[in-house]
């Protein structure tokens, strides 16, 4: 019995979302880490600030107001921003008060920015058409920018030849990841979607192929936290 494209369709959008989540809960070790330590140390509130505001893109451009039958982009991203609001308090509360006026402001700027955003585009662009473009674009401008945030890894991979800071199993998921979310934009035929998705792929092949080339050449017993590079959470969600 063939299965028809929407079938198909929900059942990768349903894969996406919980591989999706998957990957907003790959950070809790971390949180948990600084809840029980009260601390931050030398970790950084970036990557959860940015996956804030690319969850509220992602959320607006999945609504009815922009885009029809995206219910499985307004989930994953609906609790991914939940999750990643919930990580930022998390950093604001062990934070001393330099850090915490920091992210005061990013939040600021990104609930501005936001609004903005939706009121230019509800206000200016009255077609589906010229919503999903404008949305879709600024998405994958911000999905770009997140893409670059694992090149500091590795680079150092490549530095160090060791992959110990650079899980194989984040890597993988995030290949799949980018692969099932892909698969979803094809069967859409949302390039939107399947552009950053795309990239997410790729990004995710090349830390695998770092990894099969520099696992023999990693010291596992050597212990350099100072070192660690700063946690980077890369959701392919779209």
């Amino acid at each position: 019995m063939a299965i028809d494209r929407g079938t198909l369709t929900t059942l990768a959008g349903i894969c996406g979302n919980i591989i999706s989540f998957g990957l907003f809960l790959s950070p809790l070790p971390t949180l948990i880490r600084i809840c029980k330590q009260k601390a931050v140390h030398a970790f950084k509130p970036d990557p959860y600030l940015a996956t804030t505001l690319n969850c509220i893109m992602w959320l607006f451009y999945g609504l009815p107001l922009v885009t029809k039958d995206n219910l499985l982009v307004i989930t994953i991203n609906s609790a991914g921003l939940i999750m990643e609001l919930g990580y930022v308090t998390i950093f604001f509360i062990y934070s001393p008060w330099a850090k915490r006026r920091r992210i005061t402001y990013v939040l600021i700027f990104e609930v501005v920015f936001a609004a903005v955003v939706v009121f230019v585009t509800l206000f200016f662009f009255h077609s589906l058409k010229d919503r999903a473009m404008i949305v879709g674009i600024l998405c994958i401008v911000f999905n770009v920018i997140m893409y670059t945030s694992p090149l500091t890894v590795m680079k150092m991979v490549i530095k160090t030849k060791s992959v110990k800071y650079m899980p194989f199993t984040l890597s993988l998921a995030n290949f799949v990841n980018g692969c099932i979310w892909s698969l979803y934009a094809i069967l859409k035929r949302d390039t939107y979607v399947l552009i950053p998705n795309a990239l997410g792929t790729l990004s995710g092949v090349v830390q695998l192929v770092m990894y099969a080339v520099y696992y023999k050449t990693t010291n596992w017993d050597e212990d350099d936290e100072e070192d660690i590079p700063q946690e980077v959470q890369l959701s392919n969600n779209a």
